[in-house]
């Protein structure tokens, strides 16, 4: 992985498949307040249960932390209750104006969340809804499986090799790294550059990635430009 400071990385790709919590929308106090709540309720760690969720569907987070537990109930509840909620969401800053930069068949999102949840912090953030949005029911394996990546590919009609992945949570950076893609590790309120060893490219900030259309005749659709760190 590249560690040059300021220094300028490039990818040619067809499109990109963007994570929506802590790259698009920063989600973090929200999830953390329904997961630490739902966690005292049940007697659980803390620490070990805010260190799977991000970037997790709610069902694998509660399998991995309390097997003990119906996970499809407990997950249908906590996402019920985080559907509508938009309370300690924050915008970030340079999403819209990056989304607005690419042709809308040439990027998505897969998130972990569901499309009641997603639909909403889209909503607060003003930011589109995607003509392919792979949400939690969509898929059999979450991430850090590939297949919501994959999903995604296949739904715009692109190669995995020829896309790129932003993502800001391990799960995602392994899910998008086993698709097969190119994998831009964005630092967020979640994790810091360390844990996202595993992404081919790490950047400070979203704003720090520009998209330009690719000029050269049957080559890529973008050029992804980006500052890395």
């Amino acid at each position: 992985m590249p560690h040059h400071e300021n220094h300028l990385f490039q990818y040619d790709c067809d499109a990109i498949l963007f994570d929506l919590d802590g790259v698009l929308v920063d989600s973090r106090h929200c999830v953390e307040r329904h997961w630490l709540e739902w966690a005292g309720q049940h007697h659980l760690n803390k620490d070990k249960v805010l260190h799977y969720a991000h970037g997790r569907r709610t069902v694998e987070t509660i399998r991995l932390v309390a097997p003990q537990l119906d996970a499809e109930r407990e997950a249908a509840e906590l996402e019920a209750s985080e559907a509508h909620d938009s309370v300690g969401l924050i915008k970030i800053p340079g999403a819209l104006d990056l989304l607005q930069s690419i042709p809308a068949d040439a990027w998505a999102i897969a998130t972990s969340g569901t499309h009641a949840i997603a639909a909403t912090r889209l909503a607060f953030a003003g930011l589109p809804v995607p003509e392919v949005l792979i949400c939690a029911e969509d898929v059999e394996a979450g991430k850090p499986d590939p297949e919501p990546y994959l999903f995604a590919a296949m739904m715009l009609g692109v190669q995995p090799a020829r896309c790129v992945v932003i993502e800001d949570a391990p799960a995602g950076i392994l899910a998008g790294r086993a698709a097969g893609m190119h994998v831009v590790g964005v630092i967020s309120s979640s994790y810091p550059a360390e844990e996202l060893s595993h992404a081919h490219i790490i950047v400070r900030k979203l704003s720090d990635i520009e998209v330009l259309p690719s000029a050269g005749v049957g080559q890529a659709r973008l050029i992804v430009r980006m500052k890395g760190i």
